[in-house]
């Protein structure tokens, strides 16, 4: 088992395209994928995906509600469960499907918009208060009760590569005012919504000062929340976002950067057309990489070298055949971006229930085997 010290030197060996002693791993993973492991792998119900697979990240995010409010419940029962959060989001969880359902917003006009009060991003409750937000606990379940940001930063400190987290601007106003309704607003008025995106900015700086102090050298990298296209591409015009969000991204690494931390942007999609205004607005590594959406980790090695890491792209799609030989294909050949570092292995988003944990468990196991310097890829080993 690594120290944090290896797992720290080896995750930012990777992202700073230097070959550490092996590729070191991250993951992200369903609440199903967890249950699946409990069943089967007779763990307990205090189980740790982190800890049990021993592995090199864990991402850490602070309370990003634009008002401190906690999470009101509005109806509790075993079928379904409808709150409201600190962004004025109704939002409501199934227990027969997995993603929560938005189901309303407080805030919907550019009036109401520009009218919002954010409360403090530097306010210590949101790192050392155990005040639930929409983040941390309205997902793919209802997780009420987490311990404050800071206890969970120091829980995992002694043992981890830790990272925290922070949205992007467009990551914050769609949970205020509704996917639909932000694309419509910016149609309706470019310039009338650039200004509440350089507001958001204002936030969003604040939230990684207070965040950084907060941990208190405890962390080595942010990753940075930002859903900005889907699998066919982006949702608006690259120039939109050169425009009017790339400055405020690049506002959030540069804070990042000044606290000696590394950003890895995390964005759903395909937004390609971006890489290159992302490698100039300060972004150090990219995550998740959709293979759906048409990324293919080698394919970008080769077109950006040591510009931009990589931290992704494992096909959840493949590796839910649970069949080894084409697991270990997917993982063997998707090794070939760790050349030269500069790659973090992980899914192409999380680990989804449908992947047997024997099969993440055979993962790791060709990643430990064949990812550690100088890279055993045998057959599948091609040039980059």
């Amino acid at each position: 088992m690594s120290t944090a010290q290896e797992k720290t030197r080896r995750v930012l060996a990777a992202i700073e395209h230097r070959e550490p002693d092996r590729v070191p791993i991250g993951e992200a993973f369903w609440t199903n994928f967890l249950r699946r492991c409990k069943a089967e792998l007779g763990v307990g119900e205090g189980f740790d995906p982190y800890r049990y697979w021993d592995l090199d990240t864990i991402v850490l995010n602070p309370n990003m509600d634009p008002h401190l409010t906690g999470i009101e419940v509005v109806e509790d029962t075993p079928d379904r469960k409808v709150v409201r959060t600190g962004f004025g989001a109704t939002i409501e969880r199934r227990s027969t499907f997995p993603i929560p359902h938005f189901a309303e917003f407080e805030t919907k006009t550019f009036a109401q918009m520009e009218a919002l009060q954010f409360d403090d991003p530097r306010d210590p409750r949101r790192y050392s208060e155990a005040l639930d937000d929409q983040l941390n606990s309205v997902g793919d379940e209802l997780n009420l009760g987490l311990p404050a940001f800071i206890e969970r930063v120091n829980a995992y400190a002694a043992d981890f590569c830790v990272l925290g987290g922070v949205c992007e601007p467009h990551e914050m106003v769609w949970r205020i005012m509704g996917t639909d309704n932000v694309l419509v607003k910016m149609a309706e008025d470019p310039s009338r919504f650039a200004r509440i995106i350089e507001r958001l900015g204002d936030f969003l700086v604040g939230i990684v000062e207070g965040q950084v102090a907060a941990a208190a050298g405890k962390l080595s990298g942010m990753y940075i929340w930002g859903d900005i296209a889907y699998d066919k591409g982006m949702f608006f015009s690259p120039q939109y976002w050169r425009d009017v969000y790339k400055p405020q991204l690049t506002r959030i690494c540069t804070a990042i950067h000044a606290a000696g931390l590394k950003t890895i942007y995390h964005g759903c999609g395909n937004c390609l057309p971006v890489f290159e205004d992302m490698i100039e607005a300060g972004v150090d590594c990219y995550n998740p990489l959709e293979a759906k959406a048409g990324l293919d980790v080698v394919d970008l090695k080769r077109r950006f070298g040591n510009r931009l890491a990589f931290n992704g792209n494992l096909d959840v799609t493949v590796l839910a055949t649970n069949d080894r030989d084409k697991v270990r294909r997917e993982v063997l050949t998707k090794l070939n971006a760790a050349k030269g570092g500069g790659f973090i292995v992980q899914s192409d988003h999380s680990m989804p229930s449908n992947v047997d944990p024997a099969t993440y468990d055979y993962v790791v196991q060709l990643v430990r085997e064949h990812g550690t310097y100088p890279l055993a890829l045998g057959e599948f080993d091609v040039p980059v």
